[in-house]
């Protein structure tokens, strides 16, 4: 009986300490799979969150290139209804019915591509040369636009001082010379129409004058009235002023470069090309 219940107490006390190592291990065991479970179900979640959160940054970031390019298409359509009607102000004020050459010089200041009557006699003798130029021809003009080079030949505008500085007309090279068109170098007085024009500031690339050679590139009044004696006062006279044998008149550009319609087309396009792209990839995708 000593020996079965010294046994008895052994197993006991063995099922004792070996059941809550086992129970605890299950447990624990189970534990680290739930865990890891929830773990795993929180970092599926996590990435769902993170990607919805950039896939809504990027659609609404893309949104901004439709909504850009309409947004420059429309300003360009506001740049072409603006440049349309300075053309049409410029080509009102070189055809209207010319007026007496202002007395006040600062009157010149706000009459600019504005036909005056004038009338003088002109001294040939201080005769400027602006070159290279070619000869005004708006309908050739319009054929070539956008070209890289040009067909018209080139050779310069004359200008010769009266009592302001009076820009004749164009003349090829062979005609530069004073001598080679000696017909229309006339000495009596004469009445002429022309366009007031201003001052003129070099622009990029364009050489300096040279006042030595008497080669000028662009209109300098100060420095051109300097050297002739003439008032800071220039026009350009008008074709129908043409002197026969003379420099050819009507040399005044009121051709405004105007491509805004192409503009136009080209910013439309793109929102209408990114506006499908964007609604296939964010809205259409959604709905299928």
């Amino acid at each position: 009986m000593l020996m079965f219940s010294n046994s008895t107490s052994k197993i006991i006390r063995s099922s004792t300490l070996i059941s809550p190592k086992r129970t605890l291990f299950v447990t624990r065991q189970g534990l680290f799979r739930r865990n890891l479970a929830k773990f795993g179900q929180r970092s599926s979640s996590t990435v769902a969150e993170t990607e919805k959160g950039e896939d809504s940054f990027l659609k609404w970031f893309l949104l901004l290139i439709p909504a850009t390019t309409f947004c420059l298409g429309t300003w360009q359509v506001k740049r072409r209804k603006w440049k349309l009607e300075l053309i049409r102000e410029l080509k009102s004020l070189t055809t209207s019915e010319p007026i007496p050459l202002p007395v006040d010089p600062m009157e010149i200041k706000h009459l600019e591509y504005r036909r005056v009557k004038v009338r003088g006699h002109f001294d040939h003798s201080k005769e400027l040369y602006i070159l290279p130029r070619s000869p005004v021809d708006p309908e050739r003009e319009a054929r070539e636009a956008g070209r890289i080079s040009s067909s018209a030949e080139s050779g310069a505008n004359v200008i010769t001082p009266m009592t302001i500085l009076v820009n004749r007309g164009y003349v090829p090279k062979d005609k530069i010379r004073p001598e080679t068109r000696m017909k229309g170098q006339v000495t009596e007085d004469v009445d002429l129409v022309g366009v007031v024009r201003l001052t003129e500031q070099r622009k990029p690339f364009v050489p300096q004058n040279n006042v030595e050679a008497n080669r000028w590139h662009y209109r300098d009044l100060e420095a051109m009235a300097k050297i002739t004696g003439a008032e800071e006062i220039f026009i350009d006279a008008v074709f129908d002023s043409t002197i026969p044998g003379g420099p050819i008149g009507g040399q005044t550009r009121v051709t405004l470069r105007n491509e805004h319609m192409q503009y136009i087309i080209t910013w439309y396009g793109l929102c209408a090309a990114t506006s499908y792209m964007w609604y296939a990839k964010f809205i259409k995708r959604i709905a299928l």
